[in-house]
């Protein structure tokens, strides 16, 4: 299990495959709401991707918003969760952040997902909303940067 930063064309092909399966097709997200203006190399986010058995199986990506890592996009395909490789995932976009400095990152979690989260040491800071249909809350964490 390891984790490397999407670099290169063919790395970021095999992370919207991911996506694609996991969002649009199993929890029905339209896909022209899936994609979206940061799915580049070249723009605002840091993509990752998480290998099992050398098989990218996951992904997540980071995008800098007034000093504040947000974290999106994290999924695992359905075989290969369970394996903590959501938590490399995690692991691999605060590291990001730090390097760049930001003292803070939040997500959109969905609602299933919100106690993996508080393990990682993310606080729920909003009520219950939706995306895509999905019900959704707002989790934050403090980094502990040494910059």
């Amino acid at each position: 299990m390891y984790t490397k930063r999407i670099t290169v064309d063919e790395d970021l092909r095999a992370a919207f495959a991911i996506r694609k399966q996991v969002f649009v097709k199993e929890q029905g997200v339209p896909l022209e709401d899936e994609f979206d203006q940061f799915d580049t190399l070249e723009g605002t986010c840091e993509h990752v991707l998480v290998h099992y058995n050398e098989q990218p199986v996951g992904t997540g990506r980071i995008r800098f918003i007034n000093g504040v890592g947000k974290m999106e996009r994290i999924c695992i395909l359905e075989p290969y969760r369970k394996f903590g490789l959501g938590k490399i995932i995690i692991k691999a976009l605060e590291e990001i952040a730090e390097e760049r400095g930001a003292s803070q990152v939040k997500l959109h979690g969905q609602t299933q997902a919100e106690g993996f989260y508080k393990k990682l040491g993310f606080r729920t800071s909003s009520e219950i909303f939706m995306e895509d249909g999905i019900p959704h809350i707002l989790m934050l964490k403090e980094l502990f940067t040494t910059k």
